[in-house]
């Protein structure tokens, strides 16, 4: 996944473009409603006397408190008061048709000569008694305009509970998602490692519970390869206390045949020495071999040296092999191409694995037959094979495996794999190293 497919898909970008669709929206749910409404009050106008109810109610509290106040039509400061206490409101008095009043114009004076009544057809008079005599008033109210703000408040409102809805909607699928998640990291911690974390989306959770099922299949590999590696030790513990058992005891009774005197002649003293020392020698052969395993197996990573060449990397150490296995008899057989490939190796383990290796040749393989040393390539793999005739004995050496186990671990802890085969008398050893580069 690139970068800017992260960037698209990121919770940020998933939030800003649901606060603009959900902003859209709104606006959207806004104008229609905004557009239905005036409608509604336009005809709501036209088919009711909705501003004739407004204006005689507002005429008969002008009546009242003329006569409260014994207000005459030149009263302008008292009329301006009454104007004031009323919300949007716009008042004309004529008397005798000539304009006295305006509260428009509430602190100037008005000379009779100057307006007369228009008699505009849109305008309704009403008569009013004021204390020196009655008088014709009009009145404009922003009647329609208190009902046009009810109803953009009440647009403002439904549109706001769209949009918070709506991201609420949005969110709760990333809040149940997040929920979901923590169940499941619940379950880890109770032990429940086959459980398979949901994943889903392409941001920033996605990528956490990835993370989190990388993890729980690494502690499930871990946890069983422990498993592996305690029964394996359990196994070479168990044999090798057996193969131990057979020397000692060999020893002891030997040993004490000596003690006693028990031989015939000097040559039987000598043939049993021979023995005890033989048996020896195989009980120090196994306390190394299991030395080393115990090694190997407590090593928990390793450092792997720089790239290097394929042919860089082995071509002195197959040299000191091969010459090694023909100064002890064996005729060799080298075949390994040199392919132009990187590796990354442990020369120390290398060196381990060849001494076992050789080790193996000279005790089990027939000197008439050749050692073959040949290149293997298996996909993206390179290595080499070691194929040898077993040799027929009457007394089968005795073998605890426990140096191809070596082998085999110190091969996966550099990435490698090996094969062991065994196939009509032949044994062939096969080592595969990761090629980093062809």
């Amino acid at each position: 996944m690139t970068w800017e497919t992260n960037r698209r898909n990121s919770i940020y970008t998933q939030l800003l473009r649901l606060l603009l669709i959900a902003t859209f929206g709104a606006v959207v749910i806004f104008f229609v409603f905004d557009f239905t409404g005036e409608y509604v009050i336009e005809r709501y106008l036209q088919e009711t006397d909705y501003i004739e109810k407004k204006n005689q109610e507002y005429v008969d509290d002008l009546q009242e408190y003329v006569n409260q106040e014994q207000i005459a039509t030149r009263d302008t400061h008292k009329l301006n008061e009454w104007v004031k206490k009323q919300q949007l409101l716009f008042i004309q008095v004529y008397k005798d048709d000539i304009q006295v009043y305006n509260s428009e114009y509430p602190g100037e004076e008005i000379w009779e000569e100057e307006i007369t009544v228009e008699g505009y057809a849109w305008e309704s008079y009403y008569q009013v008694n004021f204390a020196d005599g009655t008088a014709e008033v009009t009145i404009t109210g922003a009647y329609t305009y208190q009902l046009y703000n009810y109803v953009i408040i009440g647009e403002l409102g439904i549109s706001f509970i769209f949009f918070l809805v709506f991201v609420l909607l949005g969110i709760r699928k990333k809040i149940d998602y997040i929920r979901k998640l923590s169940e499941e990291i619940e379950l880890l911690e109770g032990g429940s490692l086959e459980y398979k974390i949901t994943i889903k989306g392409k941001d920033e959770l996605t990528a956490l519970a990835e993370g989190l099922d990388s993890m729980r299949i690494s502690f499930r590999n871990l946890i069983r390869q422990e498993a592996e590696m305690t029964q394996e030790n359990q196994r070479i513990v168990t044999e090798m206390s057996h193969d131990l058992r057979t020397p000692v005891t060999s020893i002891m009774l030997y040993t004490e045949i000596l003690k006693q005197g028990k031989y015939k002649s000097k040559e039987q003293l000598f043939a049993y020495l021979n023995k005890i020392e033989q048996k020896a020698k195989r009980m120090k052969q196994l306390t190394d071999h299991l030395f080393e395993y115990s090694i190997i197996a407590g090593e928990r990573e390793i450092e792997l040296e720089e790239l290097e060449q394929y042919e860089v990397l082995f071509y002195d150490l197959f040299s000191d092999t091969c010459s090694y296995l023909e100064q002890q008899g064996f005729r060799v057989i080298f075949q390994v191409k040199w392919i132009d490939g990187l590796l990354r190796i442990s020369t120390d383990y290398i060196m381990r694995i060849l001494d076992n290796v050789t080790s193996n040749i000279e005790k089990y393989a027939d000197r008439s037959e050749p050692v073959k040393i040949c290149s293997v390539e298996e996909g993206s793999m390179a290595g080499f094979f070691f194929e040898n005739k077993i040799r027929n004995l009457e007394e089968k050496p005795e073998s605890t495996g426990i140096g191809i186990q070596n082998i085999k671990n110190m091969m996966q802890k550099m990435g490698g794999k090996c094969i062991v085969e065994e196939k009509e008398g032949y044994f062939r050893l096969i080592l595969l190293f990761p090629c980093v580069e062809k």
